[in-house]
């Protein structure tokens, strides 16, 4: 298996791209609005682009979408109870951000909708889709299945969790998605997260403070 990252765009988001091995069809996780980037590292790896699988939609994880959309010839999977973030990108990036819209920040068109439990077969991957509400409504996780690895987005990081303050959030919901949705996995399961290092569930399980207190 073949797993790159790219640290991406001003929020400094993991985009990471997932194959069987080079020439092979590749998974997309994530789309940070710097699409020349993702394409350079399908490029740099001989991956042909599969599938975008967005773990949520704020704008750092889903800008890029669209242009993704036109340049790779990939759909774009999501939940739908984000879709008050991921068609609206660019009022994200006035609200959140604090930044003018500028730039290509359509919303994707070529949607699929996700949904909890739900199993996919792409791109030589078994992808168990693992709906984790708390971050966003709408927010997911990424189990592939058989080769222990999750795709956490900012759900779980190393040391941390998600941010719960802005609009859909919510943190008594995001810890019982992590309760029934992610500390479920074994502790050998490569945690990589959205944002920062890749870690396991066991070691996040053992010292992660918003996981061990109390």
């Amino acid at each position: 298996m073949l797993i790159q990252r790219d640290v991406l765009w001003l929020a400094a988001t993991n985009c990471y791209v997932v194959a069987r091995g080079p020439g092979e069809p590749a998974l997309i996780i994530d789309a940070p609005p710097d699409v020349n980037r993702i394409g350079a590292l399908l490029a740099a790896n001989d991956l042909v682009p599969g599938a975008l699988l967005l773990t949520h939609g704020h704008v750092d994880h889903s800008g890029g979408a669209r242009g993704a959309e036109r340049s790779l010839g990939v759909s774009t999977w999501v939940h739908p109870a984000d879709d008050f973030l991921t068609l609206h990108p660019g009022e994200q990036l006035e609200r959140i951000f604090g930044l003018g819209v500028g730039g290509d920040f359509e919303p994707p068109i070529d949607r699929i909708d996700l949904e909890h439990d739900q199993r996919l077969d792409l791109a030589g991957f078994a992808v168990r889709v693992r709906h984790t509400p708390g971050h966003t409504p709408g927010h997911v996780c990424f189990e592939l299945e058989g080769d222990g690895v999750i795709f956490s987005g900012d759900q779980l990081f190393a040391g941390s969790v998600g941010r719960t303050d802005l609009p859909g959030g919510s943190f008594d919901q995001l810890m019982m998605s992590m309760r029934e949705r992610v500390l479920d996995l074994d502790d050998e399961v490569r945690v990589l997260p959205g944002h920062g290092p890749e870690t396991t569930i066991g070691r996040e399980r053992r010292t992660n403070p918003f996981l061990t207190a109390g």
